[in-house]
């Protein structure tokens, strides 16, 4: 694919245009071209917030520099890549890999490490032999960074590798200056450094989410292409793909003649949700959810028909496949990258928010928090409170209202439900060590409310996507899942070197932490802990199942375009960008 096309129809349409005339009006599009901080006041003279606009130039010295490191991987058989990365930091790469992996290229050549599933840890381990490991933070390292590099650092020594042999093993890439750059330093590692002016989640064509692509056996070259042809494009008033995609995203985003606010997002991947859509959340959750304001997208398991409050857009559709997408985006990956930090950008300038100013302390808060449950615990149970229903397979912990009943989960989560208001949402956050995810009940639980369901495996969702849950228009309830470490599996309860924890404490105190934060902001939340892992999460689906289905849909027509010679095109009349690569 060589070209870019966004097109948009239905009620979007009319929201569209005006948010883009205004745009234009306001030289938003010109101030961009010119790295203008001053868009968003006058006190925003960081010019280094913007840098992220030439990095599909300025990174090509990165292909250099890591070919080496390449190489020298390569002839000592290292062709498996783990990264070590919470959240928004593995995104990029995962999406990469998922797209670009070159011919030849090993399958599993790339392993993310995120606290999520102990199952990747397992997988490392039994090829450490093959193993090469990236950690990424643009600060310090996290909890899980610092479980898994004293985990990988003592199977490496196990294995009989020597201290200087152990240090060609890791690779770091983090801010110049940061507390994990001194840490590297110390070790020995392989440094990567990026501008700490950079935006954490504007950093998909950084070292970031580069480097561990192109060591896993990506095409790093062809996605800097990609990105490089949209260029051009974004520098203009007119047939500009990325002001038009942030004039939907923005325009939706406020409240119209109606008062309703169309700030939800569906996003349609080809063949099923991937790394990409993912990236798409947290870069919109990261820039736009602050100050009461913010966008959140959710995938198709958790979107119920159609909502009056939110619009489907389609990535990448097959010619006449986009079905009930109102807004269409045709562009290969790297284009993609560019464009939705573009896009982002423009949506919240619209929005009266700056998208490149520090997202708050909403994730390092809780993480804080975990830390400080585990140093108080020492090795010992963690205050999991008392819960409010238990029995043989799971436990309830919540401080709403829930009638006495003979099935305490079943009132529970009708209870749990209820607290979704007209506009709002539920977030549904899983914290196991096996495979049971928040996707197999949210096609139900959308139906049961007629409201979105987002999903995702803790710590790493809240910890990319909680600026908009936290600090955006509110309405979310959230479901936690915990469990126990499931009978006969020796990694998920795996002591930590030189910790008085292990990863089963450690991932319940991340839960615990992200309860009490959500439970402070006033958010209706439910804990559901599996005291047997399996059956546990069998019963939960079970009680989802039987809650009955309901939902709603609504429609509207009208067209409008914005792209690319060279892209899928769809019928309709409007105004069209040019943008060709």
């Amino acid at each position: 694919m060589s070209g870019f096309d966004v097109l948009t129809r239905g009620d979007v349409l009319e929201q569209a245009l005006q948010a883009r005339d205004y745009l234009v009006a306001c030289g938003v599009p010109a101030a961009l071209a010119a790295k203008d901080p001053r868009l968003w006041g006058r006190r925003a003279v960081d010019h280094s917030r913007l840098a992220w606009l030439d990095l599909p130039f300025a990174s090509r010295y990165l292909l250099d520099k890591v070919d080496d490191v390449v190489a020298e991987a390569r002839y000592a058989g290292l062709d498996h890549v783990v990264l070590v990365g919470i959240g928004a930091d593995a995104l990029a790469a995962q999406a990469i890999m998922e797209q670009h992996a070159a011919a030849g290229t090993t399958a599993g050549a790339l392993t993310v490490l995120d606290g999520s599933d102990t199952a990747a840890l397992a997988f490392t381990l039994e090829r450490l032999d093959r193993t090469l490991v990236v950690l990424a933070s643009k600060s310090g390292v996290s909890l899980e960074g610092d479980a898994y590099l004293r985990i990988l650092a003592d199977a490496f020594r196990q294995k009989g590798l020597t201290d200087r042999e152990l240090a060609a093993r890791f690779v770091v890439i983090t801010d110049q200056g940061s507390p994990l750059h001194g840490f590297a330093r110390g070790k020995g590692y392989r440094v990567g450094l990026t501008d700490p002016g950079l935006p954490g989640h504007m950093a998909a064509l950084s070292a970031y989410g580069l480097v561990p692509a192109v060591l896993a056996g990506a095409d790093v070259g062809q996605v800097l292409d990609e990105a490089a042809a949209l260029a051009p494009a974004l520098q203009n008033d007119k047939d500009n793909p990325g002001l038009l995609l942030g004039a939907i995203i923005g325009g939706c985003a406020q409240r119209g003649p109606e008062g309703l606010a169309r700030a939800k997002l569906a996003l349609h991947e080809p063949g099923g949700s991937g790394a990409l859509s993912g990236w798409i959340a947290q870069v919109l959750a990261a820039g736009t959810g602050k100050r009461g304001r913010g966008v959140l997208a959710l995938e198709p398991p958790g979107s119920p028909a159609q909502l009056a409050d939110a619009h489907a857009i389609a990535l990448n559709p097959k010619q006449g496949t986009h079905g009930d997408a109102e807004t269409s985006v045709w562009a290969p990956l790297g284009a993609q990258f560019l464009l939705w930090e573009y896009a982002t950008a423009v949506a919240g300038w619209l929005l009266g928010v700056n998208p490149f100013e520090p997202g708050g302390t909403v994730a390092q808060d809780a993480e804080d928090d975990a830390a400080s449950l585990l140093a108080t615990a020492a090795g010992g149970p963690l205050p999991t409170g008392r819960p409010v229903f238990a029995d043989e397979d799971m436990e309830i912990h919540t401080d709403l209202p829930v009638p006495h009943h003979p099935d305490g989960l079943s009132a529970t989560l009708v209870a749990l439900l209820a607290q979704v208001p007209p506009e709002g949402y539920l977030s549904v956050v899983t914290y196991l060590s096996g495979e049971f995810s928040g996707r197999y009940l949210a096609p139900t639980l959308a139906r049961h409310t007629g409201r979105p369901v987002v999903y995702g495996a803790g710590p790493g969702y809240l910890h990319a996507t909680g600026s908009v849950h936290k600090r955006g228009p509110g309405g979310g309830a959230f479901l936690l899942v915990t469990s126990n470490p499931p009978e006969g599996d020796p990694v998920a309860d795996m002591p930590v070197p030189g910790r008085p924890y292990g990863l089963a404490s450690l991932q319940l105190a991340r839960a615990l932490a992200e309860e009490r934060a959500l439970r402070a902001l006033g958010l209706p939340v439910v804990r559901v802990h599996l005291r047997d892992a399996v059956e546990g999460a069998g019963r939960l689906a079970e009680a989802v199942r039987a809650l009955g289905t309901s939902g709603a849909a609504q429609g509207g027509a009208g067209t409008a375009q914005g792209g690319a010679a060279g892209a899928p095109q769809s019928g309709g009349s409007g105004m069209r960008a040019q943008a060709t690569g």
